[in-house]
């Protein structure tokens, strides 16, 4: 049904391509101006929608930087139940909840424990932001169609089996496709990270290297490092949960690379509930969850980081429900070599 509908509404993708491609055309002729910043300007992104594996790029990235710089995340906020510029979390604390800020956002930085802030405009953001906070470095998550800041470094992060697709719809542009904008664009980028997640390394399609001439190129994969117990903080070892009966609920974009992983280890995924991404959870989906979990017997739920925040603000509600979410790291293959190319092109 969903293919019908993208089919039927194919010919908006010419209208949107069209639209793209003179935006694009302004940018490149400097009709509309990129303006800057007094910091240094990473843009992480993608060209498609969702499932490309940018939050934990972006994380993993933070975590090279942090040791030398000062560092500090600007996203729009994604899903937020707010609007315009705010500062998320200072050099100290959280000063604004998940529901204010957006999941990936939070995520983000309690992870790192960074400055974060979310504004739809990234340069009036950027420039609040280092009224508010001491940075030597911002990095922008999703943004690589924002392209009014100036940035020094533009990462562009691909699902590798996205690029394996062969002539896969989703390789179409919106609405038809999944794609915000076409290969073409990836002339823009410095520097491309391809996520083969938990699948092993494989090749790029030939008709695709046309699009990456004397682009540098990473490979990078997901590691799960434990299971962790969302109101105890305790980590686990994946084997702790081998053959336990868990419910298993998530609600992100792409969801297959975290059930293969579950099933990697051995741990049943069997009974399951998968909402959309960016899943906004009331009251109605947590009791969706207590039912199912009951119904199934099931000794735990374990869902995503992501999930886990959101999930964490129903406290009272699951009280009586043990929680755990799996504990994923990006790791990359050539990291010295990354690291080094990143200084290089920052720092010039």
């Amino acid at each position: 049904m969903i293919t019908f509908f993208k089919i039927l509404f194919s010919p908006l993708s010419f209208i949107y391509g069209f639209v793209i491609f003179l935006r694009n055309y302004l940018f490149d002729k400097n009709i509309f101006k990129q303006r800057k910043v007094n910091a240094k300007i990473i843009s992480v992104g993608n060209l498609t929608v969702g499932g490309s594996g940018k939050t934990p790029a972006v994380i993993s990235l933070i975590k090279m930087l942090k040791p030398e710089s000062k560092v500090g995340v600007l996203s729009r906020g994604y899903g937020r139940k707010t609007s315009g510029y705010l500062l998320v979390r200072d050099n100290d604390k959280f000063l604004q909840n998940v529901d204010a800020a957006g999941d990936e956002i939070y995520l983000v930085a309690d992870e790192c424990k960074i400055p974060a802030a979310v504004s739809e405009k990234r340069f009036e953001g950027a420039t609040k932001f280092l009224k508010d906070v001491d940075l030597d470095i911002i990095v922008l998550d999703d943004a690589y169609q924002h392209r009014w800041i100036h940035r020094d470094l533009n990462i562009l992060i691909f699902d590798q089996r996205f690029l394996r697709k062969n002539n896969s719809i989703e390789k179409n542009l919106l609405p038809l496709g999944i794609m915000r904008e076409g290969f073409r664009s990836v002339n823009r980028t410095d520097l491309i990270i391809i996520n083969r997640k938990f699948s092993a390394k494989q090749n790029i399609p030939s008709q695709l290297w046309k699009y990456l001439p004397n682009k540098k190129l990473f490979y990078a994969y997901y590691f799960a490092t434990g299971i962790v117990d969302v109101k105890t903080h305790q980590v686990y070892s994946l084997n702790d949960f081998e053959g336990q009966n868990s419910l298993v609920v998530c609600g992100i974009a792409k969801p297959f690379s975290f059930i293969k992983a579950l099933e990697d280890s051995n741990i049943n995924t069997k009974n399951k509930i998968v909402f959309k991404d960016h899943k906004d959870y009331n009251i109605k989906e947590i009791e969706l969850i207590r039912k199912k979990f009951y119904e199934t017997n099931s000794h735990s739920v374990l869902t995503t980081q992501k999930d886990a925040v959101k999930l964490s603000e129903f406290s009272n509600e699951l009280d009586d429900i043990d929680i755990y979410y799996l504990k994923i790291e990006m790791k990359f293959e050539d990291e010295k070599n990354l690291v080094t190319t990143i200084n290089q092109i920052i720092k010039k």
